[in-house]
Parts: C-alpha cells; sequence; structure tokens
C-alpha cells in the first residue's frame, strides 16, 4: 500500500499532535479564557491589564495550580477534535476527488482550490460540534471557575442543558480552523511543488503553521471572545427562554468598551493559538511517516515517507 496520506494516518497523527500542543501550552489556555471572560465577570479594572500583569496577579491570588486545572480536559478535548476534524476532513476531500475524478479524469492529479478546501474545512468543523462542543464547555467553567471540581461543574452544566452554549458563535467560528488548514495546504503546496520530499521540514511546518493561525485568530476573534463570554455566564432564573444572541452580544460589547473590548485578550489568544496551531502541525508533519509505517508497514522500495 503506499503511503500517501490516510484517514487513519491524519487522524491519529493530529490527535497526538492536538494532546501533546494542548498539553504543553495549557496556562496560556487559562489565561486567555480568564482575559476573554474577565469583562462578563470581573470588575472594570480587570479589563485594562495586560497579559503579564494579568498572569501575575492570578499567580498572587490562586497559585500555580490554576493554570494546570483541567489541563487533562483541555488534552482531550484538543485530541477528540482534532481526531474528528482531520476524519470529517480527509473523507471530505477523498469523497471530493473522487467526484472530480468520475465527471473529468485529468482533475484526479490537480490540487484542490483554495475555495473548496475553506469549504470542506467549515464543513468538517461542524461534523465535531456535536461531541467536542459539550467538553469545550466544561473546559470553560473548569477554567473560569473558583475551586468547583470538574464533576460538579458536569453536572451542572448537565442540569442547566447548557452543553451547546456559544453554539451560534461556530456560524463564524467554522472559518476558523477552516481558514487555518487552508492557509497551511495552500502554501504547503506551493512549497513543495517542485520538491522530491514532500513533506516540510519541521521549522517549515512551525512557521507556516504559525502564520496560518495568526490569519485566521485576528479574522474571527470577536466570536471567540463572545463564545467565551456565552459559556462562562451564569445562567439567570429571570432571564428564562431569553438567551442573549452572539450579535447582541458583540453589540453590548461594543458599545461598553469599543474595538477594544471585542479583541481584549487577543494577546494570549493569539500567543497560545499560534505556538499550539504551529507545534500541532510541526508534530503532526514529523510523526505522520512513523504513524503510516506503525499502520501500514514500511514503504514499498524506491518510496519515501
Amino acid at each position: 500500500m503506499s503511503h500517501k496520506d490516510t484517514i487513519a494516518s491524519e487522524v491519529v497523527s493530529a490527535s497526538l499532535g492536538g494532546a501533546i500542543s494542548a498539553s504543553i501550552l495549557y496556562p496560556l489556555e487559562v489565561l486567555k479564557t480568564k482575559m476573554q471572560a474577565s469583562g462578563d465577570t470581573t470588575e472594570e479594572d480587570e479589563e485594562k491589564k495586560g497579559m503579564v500583569e494579568y498572569a501575575k496577579d492570578l499567580y498572587e491570588k490562586e497559585g500555580m495550580a490554576v493554570f494546570f486545572n483541567g489541563i487533562e480536559t483541555s488534552a482531550f478535548q484538543s485530541a477528540t477534535e482534532k481526531a474528528f476534524y482531520f476524519f470529517a476532513y480527509t473523507t471530505l476531500k477523498n469523497v471530493h476527488s473522487a467526484f472530480r475524478s468520475i465527471i473529468d479524469p485529468r482533475n484526479a492529479s490537480k490540487p484542490i482550490g483554495g475555495i473548496t478546501n475553506l469549504a470542506l474545512g467549515c464543513l468538517a468543523e461542524w461534523a465535531h460540534l456535536p461531541v467536542t462542543m459539550p467538553i469545550d464547555c466544561l473546559t470553560t467553567a473548569i477554567q473560569t471557575s473558583k475551586n468547583e471540581n470538574a464533576m460538579a461543574l458536569m453536572m451542572t452544566i448537565l442540569k442547566e442543558g447548557n452543553m451547546y452554549k456559544g453554539i451560534q458563535a461556530y456560524y463564524v467560528l467554522c472559518f476558523k480552523p477552516a481558514l487555518q488548514y487552508t492557509v497551511f495546504e495552500q502554501i504547503k503546496g506551493i512549497m513543495l511543488k517542485s520538491r522530491k520530499e514532500k513533506t516540510l521540514s519541521a521549522a517549515e511546518a512551525f512557521l507556516l503553521g504559525m502564520v496560518a493561525r495568526a490569519v485566521a485568530t485576528v479574522a474571527v476573534f470577536p466570536f471567540v471572545r463572545a463564545k467565551v463570554v456565552m459559556q462562562s455566564r451564569k445562567k439567570d432564573p429571570s432571564q428564562e427562554g431569553k438567551e442573549t444572541s452572539v450579535i447582541e452580544l458583540l453589540k453590548e460589547t461594543h458599545e461598553t468598551g469599543g474595538i477594544p473590548a471585542l479583541y481584549q485578550g487577543l494577546g494570549p489568544e493569539l500567543t497560545r493559538g499560534v505556538f499550539s496551531a504551529a507545534l500541532m502541525l510541526m508534530i503532526k508533519e514529523k510523526i505522520s511517516g512513523g504513524v503510516k509505517t506503525a499502520l501500514y508497514g514500511p514503504a514499498p522500495a524506491g518510496r519515501r515517507l
């Protein structure tokens, strides 16, 4: 069997890369979540603190443990999310390529265009939400709660029926990973077009991953913050059946603090996200050959992984 990318190899390498990168950068994950939620849960002067000052104050108030509370949930969420995303994304690409080759066999070897890649990425993002959104809600609850254990928080979420709180934001957020992986794949394709070795070096994958994630994060960040605020808000019994929409929340945030309020927490989100994506994509690129060898055995003679 030729060692091209398969559904199994993409899923395994992506889930391992996601879990490892999420664990390494988890303190930044906690910091960015707390900063994004702070405009809705803390005093006004808290919102004006920079990333370093906010982290220092958080350490003084809650100690080092706060930066690692919920790390196992986050690693599991990241591994699950990446596994489902790449399962759906690779399947959709294979189906698209099959249909395209049936319509015109000359198109079989042509790379997928940027717009098509973006559309497939959006569909793949929606495919994993039914499973990963409840884990995402639990992770946010753990990071923004005051000394409540994960089981108690999970029971509260189930009791209130808030497993999919903030899912409205994904009408836009579905473009984030789609845009990120589209930028990565399109530039990667250009870089590898004239090479015999069809993999990026660790440094190339890392830097390209940083660029792709930065573009995607800045493009959709207000909706990232809206999702976190919605997930961290406590349910108000007096507002039964009147959940604030994402657009209303964004308008409210803009009226209160302008553009800076919409991008509050961008620093740690961008730092964590850029390094997380770069690490994940670098790990995925470098272990994919080993994963394919483990799954399918050594590559045929004359063919390199």
